[in-house]
């Protein structure tokens, strides 16, 4: 990143001891987003307590595997990128919920996994075939920085309402913390530990805050430990946990608005991804093999028992934090995310991090995924008036299009799958965006100089 010193590139293997804690906190970083996923699906579909628990473990262990195959450059992109649980599936999983939940949620989870299976192996066949070199054209810069901008700041009501807000002393603390010791501090270890320090240090004060009773039980910042002890020890059931894979249509054709949405963020995830760690622009083999295996982790999550997979745009604001952009720590966290699948303890334990301590991460994290959509900006000409117009228009729709597009579900679903599949598109503000930006850099004539067509070198 320009103005960042790497402090591990992509292929250097850090020191065992840093390895894992760099790559732990890779795990608290996705870990919010990647919970929260299956906290949403698992009470609509009428899942107990101990259901959405077994959920998680699946969740976890999937986005394990996935970020494995992600980083073996063979299989997937080779870069330094963490695969997780993807918001852009919300919307349609929403959809088949909907559809089967009076069959309980056993049933649901193997339709969904289904869904995820054969539209999974329709994204890897267009990653692998190489057909997604067609799709790269459209998507330029111009493409790119509103995606990643929209994906970023459409993020701030998760990281303030729904976290940070509830209780911003302790939130404000992390904000500081990261300030500081990623910023402030001239110290090589302290940089690299920002995120982990932060999370740790407002961690331990509101665990004794607890132990003291400054605070309750019902508050922000309460720390329970009794769902660590009442967790099993170890869980083993990692195939097919809810029972065979069902196959729909419409369960098809809704998630197919989900794929959309995920390539399209993946694509600026990559070009972001190497941008933070200091690399070239990814070449068209580094995108489709990264496309190639975001259908194939998708494909083994419904496998799983889990839901769909993504690059986790968080974890590259991480790598812009610390300067750590090593691909060995990323595994190292992906192993780690894949032992607290099966050790129910360990993951409850995490699970007791107050939700003030992770919304002010994200503050951070969140803030920094915006702005490296604007870094990709500089890369097209932005004192030209064509891509001005082109970059105001896409994120102004990636803000205003997709609100007024949920209060509209009827009227969509009027229209069958199509209208479906639609809704689910129009309401994701990554997809708005590359799609307005995407049409109009498209159509308005441009040199390849001012939509930023030049391939960067470091």
């Amino acid at each position: 990143m320009p103005g960042r010193r790497i402090v591990y590139g992509v292929d250097d293997k850090p020191p065992f001891p840093i390895m894992v804690l760099a790559g732990f906190q890779h795990v608290l970083t996705l870990f919010g987003a990647t919970t929260l996923v299956p906290l949403i699906f698992g009470p609509a579909m009428g899942m107990t307590p101990a259901q959405i628990g077994f959920f998680i473990s699946c969740v976890y262990f999937a986005m394990g595997v996935a970020t494995l195959i992600q980083t073996y450059p063979k299989l997937g992109s080779g870069l330094p990128i963490v695969q997780g649980s993807s918001f852009s599936f919300i919307p349609p999983i929403m959809t088949i919920i909907g559809a089967y939940k009076a069959m309980g949620p056993h049933v649901v989870m193997q339709y969904v996994g289904g869904a995820l299976i054969s539209g999974g192996l329709l994204l890897s066949v267009i990653g692998y075939s190489r057909l997604v070199g067609i799709i790269r054209k459209i998507i330029t810069p111009v493409v790119i920085g509103p995606t990643i901008m929209a994906i970023g700041f459409s993020l701030a009501p998760v990281a303030i309402q729904y976290n940070a807000a509830n209780y911003w002393p302790v939130s404000l603390l992390v904000v500081f913390c990261v300030f500081f010791f990623s910023l402030i501090s001239k110290n090589k270890f302290i940089n690299i530990f920002a995120v982990l320090s932060s999370i740790t240090i407002a961690y331990l004060i509101c665990l004794f805050g607890s132990f003291l009773g400054l605070f309750q039980p019902g508050h922000a910042a309460y720390v329970d430990l009794k769902e660590v002890i009442a967790a099993p020890w170890f869980r083993f059931k990692l195939i097919m946990p809810w029972g065979a894979p069902k196959f729909s249509f419409l369960a098809f054709g809704a998630i197919i608005a989900g794929f959309f949405a995920v390539m399209i963020e993946s694509i600026g995830d990559y070009h972001s991804c190497s941008y933070a760690a200091g690399l070239d622009d990814p070449d068209s083999n580094t995108i489709s093999k990264g496309i190639g295996a975001e259908g194939l982790n998708c494909a083994l999550a419904g496998i799983f028992g889990a839901v769909g997979t993504t690059s986790y745009t968080e974890n590259i604001g991480l790598i812009g934090l610390t300067g750590v952009a090593s691909r060995w720590v990323v595994r190292t966290g992906a192993v780690l995310l894949i032992i607290m699948s099966m050790i129910g303890k360990l993951g409850a334990l995490i699970a007791t991090i107050p939700s003030p301590v992770i919304g002010g991460a994200y503050i951070a994290l969140f803030g920094i995924i915006g702005a490296l959509g604007i870094q990709v900006l500089m890369r097209a000409d932005m004192g030209s008036q064509r891509n001005v117009l082109i970059v105001g228009f896409a994120f102004l729709m990636a803000l205003g299009l997709p609100g007024w597009v949920e209060g509209q579900q009827e009227a969509f679903f009027a229209y069958g799958i199509p209208g479906q599949v639609l809704w689910a598109i129009l309401k994701t503000p990554m997809a708005v965006a590359g799609i307005s930006a995407a049409f109009w850099d498209t159509i308005v004539p441009g040199t390849p100089e001012e939509r930023g067509m030049v391939n960067r070198k470091r």
